[in-house]
């Protein structure tokens, strides 16, 4: 990750293996770091430096990472990554809907952090750009300035309403977004229970968009949690 500055790292965990851990792997990566081992003190800090990425674990001693997220997210949009011990995909979400890019389970490997780091950078730059981008997704184009899509330089026709879920994808391009955040934005908050909207919109770009449906590399599915558009430079 080339920077002309360190960015500043808070790394919010009650386990001291995990905070050494994250220490080292993210200092190698030229971030400055600091942490705390509450949701107290981790609340604290945030409110007192300037940070740009947080690290949060949801099952802190003396409070919920999910109630720490909601509060950080009242006065920042910096991205937040869950580190979660927890398998039930309820707090997942609940976190997600809070306003956090992306979670990543324990026991988790340094590369697969790196990368999840690198895409809530990323995204957080790519709120700010133009409307006029391009962007890949294998031989499909999304030319977001003209509302258009190619494939192999051929037009694709889309809805209105598989534009609108296409676009909100393609804006937060390698973010997982759940199920109520997309359904708020395409359809409006009146249509926030209904998932098997989504499911058949799903269905339906990725049978235009596409090489193979039945095992798409861009529009994926994380059963239980949410959706996630991943770029030609993203996907594995």
């Amino acid at each position: 990750m080339s920077r002309n500055h360190a960015l500043l790292a808070l790394v919010i965990d009650d386990e001291p293996a995990i905070r050494d851990l994250l220490r080292t792997t993210l200092q190698a990566e030229k971030f400055e770091v600091i942490e705390a081992a509450s949701a107290r003190e981790g609340a604290t800090l945030a409110a007192n430096r300037k940070v740009d990425l947080f690290l949060i674990d949801l099952g802190l001693g003396d409070g919920d990472g999910v109630d720490l997220i909601r509060q950080i997210r009242t006065w920042t949009r910096r991205p937040i990554i869950v580190l979660s011990a927890r398998t039930q995909e309820a707090q997942k979400v609940a976190a997600l809907d809070m306003g956090a890019d992306d979670y990543i389970s324990k026991p988790f490997g340094v590369s697969e952090l790196h990368a999840r780091i690198r895409v809530a950078l990323r995204h957080h730059g790519l709120s700010r750009q133009s409307a006029n981008a391009v962007l890949t997704m294998g031989e499909v184009q999304i030319d977001l300035e003209h509302r258009a899509v190619r494939r192999a330089g051929e037009t694709v026709h889309l809805t209105a309403t598989e534009w609108r879920l296409l676009e909100v994808l393609a804006r937060n391009a390698g973010r997982l977004l759940t199920p109520r955040q997309l359904l708020r934005e395409v359809w409006g908050p009146g249509h926030s229970e209904q998932g098997h909207y989504l499911r058949i919109y799903m269905r339906q770009l990725r049978l235009k968009l596409e090489a193979d449906p039945s095992h798409p590399r861009h529009l994926l599915t994380e059963t239980g949690v949410g959706y996630r558009l991943l770029l030609s430079t993203q996907a594995p």
